[in-house]
């Protein structure tokens, strides 16, 4: 008998582990946040905090894999601020090995470890900007006019204009004798630049953007005392770690829909706001995983079966209210739409993956 209770308790015990797990892998799914104050000092960029208003920043929660299954090696963390000339991000990188080669700007930079932050102003996935810097601060920038799945144009050649970055190393840089601490990057992005992407021209007080922030970070080789990407038995690189800020959950940044959010305080730093993701937003992640299954040729022939303009099975309970996702098909494309039941205005997605909101 009391066997029989003690496998009972550990039943119970498995299938409430089981279900925890569930519901905490479900909440993952909800891209992060962060609020972001206004400095109340001059920032000087010198790759480190010093200043009362880094002191001040709330860090952001700490990296995670990328797809959310596993724990990264290092600790990663960043935090932000905001003034009328700048956006401003610090970014404190453990790692016990710091290392960087490649030193000509918009140069493939991940191929070292790297920090990099993406930018879409208007949450619309399209006209988003890429950033990347190692520890030798050598920079790449990109603007992207549309997803890779979407095949827009990559202009390498744009540049954030006036941009400044510095690295503080805590440690010695390319030196395999020691241990480090790790490395630390502190970046100043004018808003003359980000405001390019922007569906107007003035600062997003009060407003969020959506980011990506991420880390990649290799195993590594030594030859001669000289750092390089680890390869396996064959010859081929080892993948790579990639450790974001707020999960992907496939190994892909290029999917703007799923980075997260930053919400521009109109409050200086020190003080506290709050911020809660718009129910629109929990629409919006939905019709955009529709959107992804219409994309995919292995999903399409299922997913494009329609009665009365709704897919097939593609109802859901959003926030309790129902959403019915609704596809209209064109001769050169489609348009995936719904009405809110929060707001009213219709949610819409194209075929190119550009989202619209009309009132």
């Amino acid at each position: 008998m009391n066997r029989y209770l003690d496998n009972k308790k550990i039943v119970s015990l498995v299938l409430f582990l089981l279900y925890a797990g569930c519901v905490w892998l479900a909440a993952q799914e909800s891209p992060r946040h962060y609020i972001t104050y206004k400095a109340i000092d001059q920032i000087n960029i010198d790759g480190q905090d010093y200043e009362a208003s880094w002191q001040k920043a709330p860090w952001s929660d700490a990296f995670i894999d990328i797809e959310g299954k596993e724990v990264p090696t290092y600790k990663t963390q960043m935090k932000m601020l905001w003034d009328d000339t700048n956006l401003y991000v610090y970014a404190k990188l453990e790692e016990p090995h710091v290392w960087a080669t490649l030193k000509k700007r918009d140069t493939v930079i991940f191929y070292n470890n790297d920090f990099e932050i993406f930018i879409d102003p208007d949450g619309d996935t399209h006209n988003y900007m890429e950033f990347e810097m190692n520890a030798l601060n050598t920079l790449w920038d990109l603007f992207l006019t549309k997803p890779y799945r979407n095949h827009g144009k990559v202009l390498d050649s744009w540049d954030m204009q006036g941009i400044e970055t510095a690295v503080h190393v805590d440690g010695t840089l390319n030196n395999a004798s020691d241990v480090d601490k790790g490395w630390s990057v502190e970046i100043a992005i004018p808003w003359e630049v980000l405001k390019e992407a922007n569906a107007h021209n003035n600062l997003p007080i009060n407003e969020f953007w959506r980011f990506g922030f991420s880390r990649v970070n290799w195993q590594f080789d030594l030859t001669e005392g000289r750092y390089t990407r680890k390869k396996d038995a064959q010859g081929k690189y080892l993948p790579e770690n990639n450790w974001v800020w707020s999960p992907q959950w496939v190994v892909n940044m290029h999917v703007p829909e799923k980075w997260g959010y930053v919400y521009f305080s109109e409050k200086e730093v020190g003080a506290k706001d709050v911020f809660t993701i718009p129910e629109d937003e929990h629409v919006k992640w939905y019709l955009y995983e529709r959107y992804r299954d219409l994309i995919d040729e292995n999903k399409r022939q299922v997913t494009w079966k329609k009665a009365d303009g709704q897919l097939v099975g593609a109802s859901k309970t959003i926030l309790g209210k129902k959403i019915v996702p609704v596809l209209e098909k064109y001769k050169n494309g489609f348009v995936l739409f719904t009405k809110s039941p929060f707001t009213g205005k219709t949610l819409m997605i194209k075929d190119d993956g550009k989202f619209i909101s009309v009132d």
